[in-house]
């Protein structure tokens, strides 16, 4: 078992009133948590990681509740992504440790969430940002629902560290408008169309 301790959770919310064009009859939200935790394989070389993603289940199904309670439950969320930065001694298979934990948590969470969870990864030093890839929960060919979040914290994360993030949405680009699949059209059946 792998110890990966807690330092501190963030939490950051948009209400997006307004781009050009027609105002929306309700504001586009997107909501993001980061926690940075301690990176036991920091400086070393450790053959087996996959075992290591079970000790983080609990962190990503806790962030998922966060991030669900700060949208108001679940109705509406329909777009979701992750991402992970490991500090500068770690190595960008350690933000791989996130796959399972967090993809699978916002699924379980989300129900019948079909689509691949989009991600970015990668290795960086404390006051780095990550955009967090946004895309639809059912069907990943919905184009007005592809976006990014920025995230990012001034002290982390620190050389022996990852930054875990997570990210849902409510609702499309505001005033999107590039064709494509539209949620009406979304089948269901096998997570991209």
């Amino acid at each position: 078992m792998s110890e990966f301790k807690l330092r501190k959770t963030l939490i950051f919310i948009e209400d997006i009133h307004h781009e050009n064009g027609p105002t929306p009859a309700q504001p586009r939200q997107r909501v993001a948590i980061i926690a940075l935790v301690r990176n036991p394989f920091a400086g070393t070389y450790a053959e087996d990681l996959q075992s290591a993603m079970d000790d983080l289940k609990p962190l990503g199904l806790m962030m998922t509740d966060r991030l669900i309670e700060a949208l108001g439950g679940l109705a509406g969320i329909d777009g979701y992504g992750k991402a992970a930065v490991a500090g500068e001694a770690g190595e960008l298979e350690h933000t791989a440790l996130w796959h399972v934990p967090g993809g699978y948590a916002m699924r379980q969470r989300l129900g019948e969430a079909k689509a691949i969870v989009p991600s970015a990864m990668k290795v960086g030093g404390a006051g780095c940002r990550i955009d967090v890839p946004l895309g639809h929960i059912n069907a990943a060919y919905v184009r007005s629902h592809f976006d990014a979040m920025e995230v990012g914290v001034p002290d982390g994360p620190r050389a022996n560290e990852i930054l875990f993030a997570l990210a849902m949405s409510k609702g499309p680009r505001i005033n999107s408008r590039m064709g494509g699949l539209t949620t009406e059209d979304i089948m269901g059946k096998d997570g991209l169309r």
